[in-house]
Order: structure tokens, then sequence, then C-alpha cells
């Protein structure tokens, strides 16, 4: 069972990498991480369904919001587990998932977050 400090707010990422049940797994998995939860982002249809997601018509990608205590696990250490557990560059399609849902996608919550994604984003897109 995981212990959080109820005193403090936790801090949170919306992540796509794919298929979310197999980002959620990796999430699920690190010390740190309070919850994970499943579902759609980006798109312009309110409350779509996974049927509607899956015809590239929504505009939705398949995403995790993770929230986590920032000090039992860095933001920095979420977004390395997100550039390596799948491959960015790879247009709507992760291994034998393909289609607009499965698109890689970070939606931030604050500046600094943004700014990190940004900086690690460049450093995987150069290495």
């Amino acid at each position: 069972m995981k212990v959080s400090n109820k005193n403090l707010p936790l801090d949170t990422i919306t992540l796509g990498g794919g298929c979310y049940w197999c980002v959620e797994a990796v999430y699920e998995n690190l010390q740190g991480v309070e919850k994970v939860v499943s579902g759609f982002a980006g798109g312009k249809v309110e409350n779509p369904s996974y049927e509607e997601v899956c015809t590239g018509k929504t505009g939705h990608a398949e995403m995790v919001c993770v929230e986590f205590d920032s000090s039992k696990i860095s933001y920095q250490r979420l977004l390395k587990e997100f550039w390596e557990m799948h491959d960015p560059t790879s247009l709507n399609k992760q291994g034998g998932d393909i289609g607009t849902q499965y698109r890689s996608a970070i939606f931030t919550t604050t500046s600094d977050q943004l700014e990190l994604a940004q900086k690690t984003r460049q450093v995987y897109n150069d290495a």
C-alpha cells in the first residue's frame, strides 16, 4: 500500500506514449507515484468513448495523468521513464498500436514542467 503525506498536495503531469495501459503499468510501479489514471486528452469532443477515439476523428490521444509526490520522485525521473519507454519519433504508432490516439504528448501543469520537458526532449533528440 502506498502512503502519501496528505498535508502536501501532489504534483501532476499528463503523458501520452502509446497505449495508455502500457504507460500506466510503468508509472504504477515507481515509488513516489501515488496515482495513475488513464483517459483521453487533446481532442475536440467532450467525453468521447473509446470507440469514438479509435476512429481518429475526435483528435484525442490516449493519456495517463500521473499524480506524484515530488519529495519521493522527481519530475525529471518521470520524464526519463517517458522518453525511454516509447519511441516519440514514431508518428501515431507504438509497437503494434497504430492510430492518431497513440501519439506522443506531454501536458504540463507549470511553466517549470514545460521548460524541463522541452529540455529533456532536446537531450533525447540529440542522442
